[in-house]
């Protein structure tokens, strides 16, 4: 691994670095491409000038920034799809007779009226729910579906 060199005449490992932009606890397997570019970028300001980056050596850290960018990608469009699927699941129930747990954590059993997507504010997180009656579940919370 490269050691960085600071201006006091401190060397410390790419790993450190990683701690101070990402948090103290967080390996390199948690970095996001935006503190992993900082890193980079780091790394690139403070090299020892008598003995740069080996260009194959930067290369293949360009390269690590194009994998974290296309895993990222691909994540969201994996989510994005998983979302997709639990709508098309319950816009498929409606007029089913569905049995599960509520919202409200009780029972419930009946027909559903509707579907909705609400979107916690908070996290960005969707979530499917199917309404039967004046209650809601959970798609997920979905324990039986009978059908005819």
């Amino acid at each position: 691994m490269s050691a960085i060199s600071g201006t006091g005449g401190a060397d410390f490992s790419s790993a450190e670095a990683a701690g101070q932009f990402g948090g103290s606890d967080q390996s390199f397997n948690d970095m996001g491409s935006t503190d992993f570019l900082t890193l980079l970028m780091e790394e690139l300001q403070n090299q020892d000038p008598l003995n740069p980056m080996d260009n194959s050596e930067m290369i293949q850290q360009i390269g690590l920034i194009r994998e974290i960018g296309a895993t990222d990608s691909l994540s969201e469009t994996l989510s994005d799809f998983s979302h997709s699927q639990e709508l098309v699941t319950a816009s498929n129930l409606i007029g089913q007779t569905v049995r599960g747990l509520a919202d409200d954590t009780s029972d419930v059993e009946g027909t559903v009226d509707r579907v909705t997507v609400s979107t916690d504010p908070n996290s960005g997180s969707r979530s499917v729910k199917v309404h039967v009656g004046e209650r809601t579940m959970d798609v997920k919370n979905i324990r039986e579906i009978q059908t005819g």
